[in-house]
Formats: structure tokens, C-alpha cells, sequence
């Protein structure tokens, strides 16, 4: 097959155009807020920083729950007497 563009055309340096759910996402995850969460956030960049906030949150507490359980071996244990 042959090429008929012209050598000044720079094809590497076109941007694509994504429009639609059916579109290819190239390894981007895109994620849709509702209208009342993507008012709280102007961009990207807060969203993911609240989303990771309360990641350790959720990890911290996880953590401080394992933490507070007693451990004890005898727990579970068939006890005949």
C-alpha cells in the first residue's frame, strides 16, 4: 500500500479525540462523578487527593481496630471439662 500524505504531515504529534463510552480509553480509567459530587471538586487532582485521603483513613482505623482486639489462643477452642 502506498502512502499519499503529504511529508509535511506530522501524524506522532495528532492528540485523539475520545467521545463516547464505546470509544477506546488508552489506558486511561475514566471514572463518571454525579453532577452533586463534581461540584464539590474542581478537578481530577482534588478528587483523587480526597479519594487517597480517605484511603488512609479507612487503613488507619483498620489498623487500630486489629490493634485493640485481644488475642487470645484459647478463643474458638473446644473446651471439654
Amino acid at each position: 500500500m502506498e502512502d499519499d500524505l503529504r511529508s509535511e504531515y506530522d501524524l506522532k504529534s495528532l492528540r485523539v479525540r475520545k467521545f463516547g463510552p464505546e470509544r477506546k480509553s488508552f489506558g486511561k480509567t475514566t471514572i463518571r462523578l454525579e453532577p452533586d459530587v463534581a461540584e464539590v471538586f474542581p478537578n481530577a487532582d482534588a478528587v483523587n487527593e480526597a479519594l487517597r485521603f480517605l484511603i488512609r483513613v479507612v487503613q488507619g482505623n483498620q489498623v487500630s481496630a486489629l490493634a485493640k482486639q485481644p488475642h487470645n489462643s484459647s478463643e474458638g477452642a473446644d473446651k471439654t471439662s
